[in-house]
């Protein structure tokens, strides 16, 4: 799970060179070689093959270093700008790098990708543009895309007699259901208010349309005044007090794996997170991950004005390219960066369990471990008329404590809808 929002600030930097000349630290590389900077976990072995690729061919090489996770944004932010700045850089995209794109810091890549109309055309539209910064690209997508998801246990839906939800009268009626038997309807993680923003972010979506939450990205704060805020704000609380969540998900943690377990252990019949919560469930409860867990999409709100097709979360992440760069080093850097679109390096992303982003994957999606849920991924991602990337991604990075406060008041009830309002009128600006 990559989510820059939750990343501590604690740093410690572990590099990992992949070069035939040898790095003299980040920032400090000669003019024959390049630093690139990526966040250290277990996907990292995709981008250490393509660099050893690059390398084979190109005469300004690729020193690779890996930034641990709970260090990345910290070292990220505090490097930008200075002497030890990375070349080439791994980011979220949207708000993670609009500060860097305001202060001149980012290579504009628009103009390399109306050069080379093979490269624009190689990824996934609505992912492409998820990553820019006011409509201007800076970053070329290089692994695999992450939208939320409404997954479900199917042995809990099976001894209920109950089916997935295809209208929001179904998801209201399942409430009901679970609650009945003793099953809390849907789990979630209370303690961790990005995981309550994702019910934000689909239901103001599907009240009004991806537009509303486009126009406050762009900084016109007039959007929070949109009624699907208010309405959205209006049906969180009316899902609490059905008892939605259950009585116990102010206690209940994401990263220590609690909404997911309870959630597998059939204490809880849904759950609505992350594309990454397959592999989290195959790594801890893999006997479910392979047959229990099933998924579906997000339903269309009655008498809502966007499309059921839309759909949210981290549309994957980004290398971003840095503008201090010049001659052949700021070529070998784009170079450097289309490598992300090519097959061979789609088809490391499937052998590492992730779904590219790439729009000609299709072909391959008959290699990952699940193709039936990789392909579900994928058209649902591939047919979105758009892709909102992550509120707390999207926006600047100071407005995420803000952000994420306001949206646990609401949900803990200690914000009226109409309060709830108010405070992001006043805190995200």
């Amino acid at each position: 799970m990559l989510r820059a929002s939750t990343l501590a600030a604690a740093l410690l930097l572990a590099t990992t060179t992949l070069t035939a000349c040898g790095s003299s630290g980040p920032g400090g590389s000669d003019d024959d070689s390049l630093d690139v900077w990526v966040y250290g976990d277990a996907s990292t072995k995709v981008q250490r093959a393509v660099v050893k690729r690059f390398n084979k061919t190109s005469e300004v090489k690729v020193n690779l270093t890996e930034v641990p996770g709970d260090g990345y944004t910290d070292k990220m932010r505090t490097s930008m700008g200075t002497p030890n700045a990375p070349d080439v850089f791994f980011n979220w995209g949207g708000g993670s790098i609009s500060d860097f794109a305001k202060e001149g810091m980012l290579v504009d890549l628009g103009p390399t990708l109306e050069k080379d109309p093979e490269l624009k055309k190689a990824f996934i539209p609505t992912i492409l543009e998820a990553g820019a910064v006011n409509d201007t690209y800076y970053g070329i997508p290089m692994r695999g895309m992450q939208p939320v998801i409404l997954f479900y246990n199917k042995k809990v839906f099976q001894d209920a007699g109950a089916q997935p939800p295809k209208s929001w009268d179904d998801l209201l009626g399942l409430v009901d259901t679970f609650k009945k038997k003793g099953v809390t309807p849907f789990a979630l993680a209370g303690t961790d208010p990005w995981t309550e923003l994702m019910w934000v972010e689909y239901l103001v979506d599907r009240y009004s349309g991806a537009g509303v939450f486009k126009k406050i990205q762009n900084g016109d704060a007039s959007g929070w005044d949109d009624p699907a805020v208010l309405k959205t704000a209006e049906t969180i609380k009316s899902l609490v007090d059905r008892g939605a969540f259950g009585k116990n998900y102010k206690s209940v943690n994401y990263t220590a794996d609690g909404a997911s377990t309870l959630f597998a252990k059939g204490k809880a019949a849904m759950h609505l997170m992350g594309s990454w919560e397959y592999a989290n469930q195959k790594a801890n409860q893999p006997d479910f991950a392979k047959s229990g867990l099933g998924w579906t999409t997000f339903p269309a709100l009655p008498g809502g004005k966007g499309d059921p097709k839309n759909v949210v979360g981290n549309p994957t992440n980004y290398w971003s390219v840095n503008a201090k760069l010049k001659g052949k080093k700021k070529t070998a850097a784009i170079e450097f960066v289309k490598f992300a679109a090519k097959q061979d390096y789609a088809k490391d992303l499937i052998a590492n369990g992730d779904v590219p982003t790439t729009s000609d994957a299709t072909s391959l999606l008959n290699e990952h471990e699940n193709p039936a849920y990789a392909r579900f991924q994928y058209d649902m991602v591939r047919e979105a008329p758009s892709f909102t990337l992550s509120w707390d991604q999207a926006l600047s990075a100071k407005n995420t404590p803000s952000l994420h406060t306001d949206i646990q008041k609401l949900f803990n009830g200690q914000l009226s809808p109409t309060g709830f309002v108010a405070a992001l009128k006043k805190d995200i600006k």
